[in-house]
């Protein structure tokens, strides 16, 4: 069933789409969000072309990259620990647009401004997220504490720039009370991230919740699967679909069959 997805393939992109990315990365100060190009094309069905147009527009997000990591200087964060792939999170939405998007896990916002930066973009959609924040104990980060716990003075989303906050849905609490009010509310979820309590139980708590309203190739993802055991490989034996793993990472994806899958 697992099935690793091949090399990035940087080659394969269009002059001006290597130069977007290399640029997009340096701004951002991530050296690790290289896309990998044949996981976008594997969980889209897209196109090298496709792909390429999607990737060109970084170009135009180079301000918000700059904003973002200004924001993690600013904040005592300039490494921080964050997704690996907000480059692929905007290509995947400007590719497929979704009309609604869900994520568990913000922390300072770095997909949730990828995700958001692309509906802008499409002119359509919605990012609902739902975060319960840590907060750091003291003026630095100390000994045992999350990389992910808000630094004094901030709350969730704190490097989301304000001019992408209109789309955004943000819900502050415990997946398990918020998740199935929110599934409830939403007509079909086009694309789906899991980034927050990485345990078997609660991944398979929240791929289970969200399943009903899965549309037809909807995009679902989650990171940090090292530590969530057979919880995603069962989801994607379940829907009948590969599991599409992120080069040698623990980030994977699946992409939801043409019918319907609930329970």
């Amino acid at each position: 069933m697992k099935r690793r997805s091949p090399a990035p393939g940087l080659a394969s992109l269009s002059p001006a789409a290597r130069e977007a990315v290399a640029r997009a990365r340096r701004a951002l100060g991530d050296r690790r969000a290289t896309p990998n190009v044949a996981w976008i094309a594997a969980l889209t069905g897209a196109n090298r072309r496709k792909i390429s147009e999607a990737l060109e527009e970084l170009e135009d997000l180079l301000p918000m990259e700059e904003e973002i990591r200004h924001r993690h200087v600013a904040a005592g964060r300039p490494s921080y620990a964050q997704i690996r792939a907000p480059f692929e999170l905007y290509a995947l939405v400007r590719l497929l647009g979704p009309e609604h998007l869900v994520e568990t896990g913000v922390s300072s916002g770095v997909s949730s401004a990828h995700l958001l930066a692309a509906l802008k973009r499409n002119r359509h959609g919605r990012l609902h997220s739902i975060d319960l924040p840590t907060r750091q104990k003291g003026p630095a980060l100390g000994p045992g504490e999350s990389i992910v716990a808000l630094p004094p003075g901030r709350d969730t989303g704190w490097a989301v720039p304000d001019t992408l906050r209109p789309r955004w849905d943000l819900r502050i609490g415990p997946a398990q009370e918020l998740l199935p009010r929110l599934v409830g509310e939403l007509p079909r979820v086009g694309l789906f991230l899991h980034d927050d309590l990485h345990t078997p139980e609660h991944l398979a708590f929240e791929l289970r919740t969200v399943r009903p309203r899965l549309a037809p190739r909807a995009v679902v993802l989650a990171d940090n699967t090292q530590w969530t055991g057979e919880a995603f490989p069962r989801f994607c034996e379940e829907l009948g679909v590969r599991l599409l793993r992120r080069g040698r990472g623990d980030l994977v994806g699946l992409s939801v069959p043409n019918g319907p899958t609930e329970l």
